[in-house]
C-alpha cells in the first residue's frame, strides 16, 4: 500500500462523538496502524451547536494523527491551507461526517483526492462526489439512476456508536433495562454522602436507575438542569428508592453543568419552582462517580463522566433529554424516553441544527429570530425527536410547552408503574433503528476509492 492521507471532515459535538469515532476506530481495523502509510487528519467546520470542545475530543481519539479546530476552516475552504501549514501526501480521500455536502467537493478538489460521503436523509453534488454511504435504502432512490452506481447503503452510524458497548457486560450494574442492578466497579450505588460498600458476592437489590440528558449547551441547560432536578425530586418524594444519573456531555465541565442549579447564576432555576443543587465531590479514589449534583431537598444526582455512555445508559428504565443528538443514541440503543422541550421562555432556545441555528444566534436580531422559530415549532406537531423522525409516527412521548414537574414527574411514574407500556417502547425503537456495522462499510467504502490507479 502506497501512503494515503485521509481527511475527515465533521462539525458538531454530536457528530464528532457518534459518527467520526466510530468510522476512525473502523478505519484502524481494516487499514491498519501504521502511520507512515495511512494517515487520518480532521478537519472540524462551524457549527452552531458546537461547544469549543469538539478539537480537544478529536485528538483525544487514538486513532486520529492531526486535527483543525473549526475556528481555521474558512481558510483551509478559500486556500487549502491548514493553520499549522500541514502537508499533503499526493493520494488521499476527503470523508465527510458532518458539515455542509459542498466542502468535500472544494476540498477534493483542492488536493486532488476522492470523496467519500456519508448521508442520513439526503445526497447532494451526486456527480461531484465519488462515492456515498447511506442510512437507508430511501436515499439512494431518490438519485437519478445514472448514479445510483455510486450510492452503498452502509446503515445508520448512531446505531454503530450506541453499539460500541459490545457484548462484554455494562459497568453500572447487572440486568438492563427494568432496573436490575446498582452496581459501579464492585460498589454498592449510593448518595455521595455515604462510604462506598465493598464488593459482596451477595445479589445487589433491584432499582430503577432514570437517566437525564439536559443537553450540552447554554440555551438547553438554562431550562433543561432546574426543569429535570425539580422533576427528579418530585420522583423521589414518591419513589426514594429511585436513582437519578447524569451522563455529562464530553464538552460540558462540573461546575458550568452545576451552575445552571444555582439560582443566583441562572434565573430559570426560580421558575421551575426548584431551589437549588450544589457540585459536591468525592475525596479519595473510588470506583464510584466522584461527583453528583446536591439538591436543597437532599436528592443526590451522580454525575457520570466516562465517554461514551452507552453501557450506563443501557441499564436506564426510561430517560429525560433534550431534543438533538441524545435521542438518536437513545433510539438507537433502545432506550424509553420522555423527549422535553420547555418553552418557559421561547427566546431560551437557541440550539436548532442549521440554518434557524444560525438565525437564532445572530448579533441582535437573533433573539427576534429565536422566538419566531420556536414560536413555528410550538405550531407544528412533534416528531423532534429522531426516532420519531425515523419512524414518521410518535414513539416516544414528546412534551412541548409550559412544563411542569409534578406534571412530567406523574407521567414517569406512571410509566414505571407499567413496564409493558416501557417494553412497547423499546420494542418500536428497535425496530427503527438502522442496520448495524455502518462504520465497517463506509471504513471498506473508503478503502475502495483508496484503491483507484
Amino acid at each position: 500500500m502506497s501512503q494515503v492521507d485521509i481527511l475527515i471532515l465533521s462539525n458538531g459535538p454530536g457528530e464528532v462523538t457518534t459518527w467520526v469515532r466510530p468510522v476512525v476506530q473502523a478505519l484502524r481495523q481494516q487499514l491498519g496502524d501504521d502511520r507512515s502509510l495511512v494517515r487520518i487528519s480532521v478537519i472540524l467546520s462551524p457549527c452552531p451547536n458546537a461547544t469549543g470542545k469538539e478539537a480537544a475530543i478529536a485528538r483525544s481519539y487514538p486513532e486520529v494523527d492531526r486535527v483543525q479546530s473549526a475556528e481555521h476552516f474558512w481558510q483551509f475552504l478559500l486556500w487549502g491551507k491548514t493553520f499549522e501549514n500541514w502537508d499533503w501526501r499526493s493520494r488521499g480521500v476527503v470523508v465527510f461526517l458532518g458539515g455542509d455536502q459542498f466542502f468535500p467537493v472544494v476540498i477534493g478538489k483542492k488536493l486532488n483526492y476522492r470523496t467519500v460521503v456519508y448521508a442520513e436523509w439526503e445526497a447532494r453534488w451526486h456527480s461531484l462526489i465519488d462515492r456515498f454511504g447511506v442510512m437507508k435504502p430511501e436515499v439512494a432512490n431518490r438519485v437519478p439512476q445514472k448514479y445510483a452506481d455510486k450510492f452503498t447503503v452502509v446503515g445508520d452510524l448512531m446505531v454503530e456508536a450506541g453499539g460500541s458497548g459490545g457484548e462484554g457486560g455494562t459497568t453500572w450494574g447487572q440486568g438492563g433495562q427494568g432496573g436490575q442492578g446498582g452496581r459501579l466497579g464492585g460498589h454498592e450505588f449510593s448518595s455521595p454522602l455515604s462510604p462506598p460498600t465493598p464488593h459482596s458476592p451477595l445479589p445487589t437489590p433491584k432499582i430503577e436507575l432514570i437517566g437525564l440528558l439536559p443537553g450540552s449547551k447554554a440555551a438547553k441547560l438554562s431550562q433543561g438542569v432546574p426543569l429535570m432536578l425539580a422533576i427528579a425530586e418530585y420522583i423521589h418524594s414518591k419513589r426514594p428508592e429511585i436513582q437519578f444519573v447524569i451522563p455529562v456531555a464530553p464538552t460540558l465541565d462540573l461546575p458550568t453543568l452545576a451552575s445552571f442549579a444555582d439560582p443566583e447564576k441562572n434565573p430559570f432555576v426560580k421558575t421551575f419552582s426548584f431551589s437549588n443543587a450544589s457540585l459536591y465531590r468525592r475525596s479519595g479514589g473510588t470506583s464510584l462517580p466522584n461527583s453528583s449534583l446536591l439538591t436543597a431537598k437532599g436528592l443526590s444526582v451522580e454525575l457520570y463522566t466516562q465517554t461514551p455512555a452507552y453501557d450506563l445508559l443501557s441499564e436506564c428504565s426510561i430517560c429525560l433529554t433534550t431534543v438533538g443528538a441524545n435521542t438518536a443514541e437513545l433510539g438507537s440503543l433502545g432506550v424509553p424516553m420522555i423527549v422535553l422541550l420547555p418553552t418557559q421562555q421561547l427566546d431560551a432556545m437557541r440550539s436548532w441544527d442549521g440554518l434557524p441555528g444560525l438565525l437564532a444566534n445572530m448579533p441582535l436580531l437573533g433573539s427576534s429570530f429565536a422566538k419566531l422559530i420556536n414560536w413555528l415549532v410550538l405550531r407544528r406537531k412533534g416528531l423532534l425527536a429522531w426516532p420519531n423522525i425515523w419512524a414518521q409516527s410518535m414513539i416516544v412521548p414528546e412534551l412541548v410547552g409550559k412544563l411542569q414537574p409534578q406534571e412530567v414527574g406523574e407521567m414517569v411514574l406512571d410509566y414505571l408503574a407499567h413496564p409493558e407500556k416501557l417494553a412497547a417502547i423499546q420494542a418500536k425503537l428497535r425496530s427503527v433503528r438502522g442496520e448495524a456495522g455502518a462504520a465497517q462499510k463506509l471504513a471498506h467504502l473508503v478503502w475502495e476509492v483508496m484503491s483507484y490507479e
